[in-house]
């Protein structure tokens, strides 16, 4: 959710419009939300029932890229909607594969805990390169017999924070030490700092990712055009990025914050939001980062697993997490960040950064929108 500040983007009188149309607006996220309330409830089917947890997973922008075809009796074919993808920020389709991979582990926990295990066979028909095609991400038959996950009890707890975190509380080194225990042979490698000098290397990194960012217009128009301002837009698309709140209510429905705003490097939104994100980096309190010893698409999948795991072990223990993907991203105008963000972490090719987090302590908040589990189901 959007903070205050944000919206004090139109001068003086700009503030007290906004102030008196917030006292009469408010965000009803109730149908976007309703994902989270109705995973686990019971559809008949031990496929579905795992499936409801899966949706929930984290997806660049939210985008939610998977569709799913049901098989006999107990498979199910897990493959990418490839209109789910960001052609510009994520050129060769690693960043939707981590999605597909955190998706498959919450199907997995989910499955565990009803005692059904997953026989999960990546990219049945071959890993496709340089982008995503049409062949399958994942074959997945459900067996009888599993250990249940103790992560499980946070898959509801999972969330994305987008506010600054609290300065005046460390991460201590034991609290992220045991986020390393979330890790599974085979699923890559967690390392973190919290030393201050490390820190604001990292946060400098970050920063200069996000100016590329927004001032490279493809990856910038793909973050607007999917940014959803206030209850309407929200409720009838339940992916993107989601600003919402009594404030941005009334940006919204006065036009002072919009997607094309976003989008106009001479506008005032366009500086605030390069101001609101770089307060969240400011505000890291420690960093993580996930490696894989190469960058096959199964290895990037069981990366995505990871990421999830390490989201889950950190609400276990009451910490905020955040993704900064930026720098980890692969076009040609971050190639220098892409390069620096790999020498910070040691990561000499074939080996690849998967995933970069910032850790804290803030506000608790509600869970992200998402699409009903039916909308990414194949019709056979």
């Amino acid at each position: 959710m959007a903070s205050r500040r944000m919206m004090l983007i139109a001068g003086g009188a700009g503030v007290v419009i906004l102030g008196a149309a917030a006292l009469r607006l408010h965000s009803d996220l109730g149908p976007a939300r309703a994902p989270w309330r109705d995973a686990g409830k019971g559809f008949g089917d031990n496929r579905l029932d795992a499936l409801s947890y899966a949706v929930l997973a984290p997806s660049p922008h939210n985008l939610q890229p998977w569709l799913v075809r049901l098989e006999d009796e107990d498979g199910l074919t897990l493959f990418c909607d490839l209109d789910r993808r960001l052609p510009a920020t994520d050129p060769q389709d690693r960043q939707v594969v981590i999605a597909l991979g955190a998706f498959v582990e919450l199907l997995r926990q989910a499955a565990a805990e009803a005692g059904c295990g997953l026989e999960v066979e990546p990219f049945p028909q071959g890993e496709p390169y340089p982008v995503l095609d049409e062949r399958p991400a994942a074959s997945v038959r459900f067996i009888e017999g599993a250990a249940k996950d103790p992560l499980f009890a946070q898959i509801l707890n999972r969330r994305t924070s987008r506010t600054p975190f609290d300065q005046a509380r460390a991460v201590a080194p034991e609290t992220m030490a045991a986020l390393e225990g979330a890790m599974r042979p085979g699923d890559g490698d967690f390392q973190w700092t919290n030393d201050r000098e490390k820190l604001e290397a990292l946060k400098k990194i970050c920063r200069g990712a996000w100016r590329i960012e927004m001032e490279t217009p493809g990856p910038r128009h793909e973050s607007a055009i999917y940014t959803r301002v206030g209850e309407r837009a929200i409720n009838a698309a339940p992916d993107g990025i989601s600003l919402y709140g009594p404030v941005m209510e009334a940006a919204g429905a006065l036009g002072v914050i919009t997607g094309d705003k976003m989008d106009d490097p001479g506008s005032a939104a366009y500086d605030e939001t390069i101001k609101f994100y770089n307060r969240n980096i400011n505000t890291a309190m420690a960093f993580g980062w996930l490696t894989t010893a190469g960058n096959s698409r199964t290895e990037q999948l069981r990366a995505g697993a990871a990421w999830v795991r390490v989201q889950q072990a950190a609400a276990g223990a009451g910490l905020s997490m955040q993704p900064f993907s930026q720098a980890l991203q692969e076009y040609p105008e971050m190639a220098a960040v892409f390069e620096e963000m790999r020498a910070f972490a040691g990561a000499e090719a074939p080996a690849c950064v998967q995933g970069l987090f910032r850790f804290g302590y803030g506000a608790k908040e509600p869970p992200a929108p998402r699409w009903p589990m039916e909308t990414r189901l194949i019709e056979v």
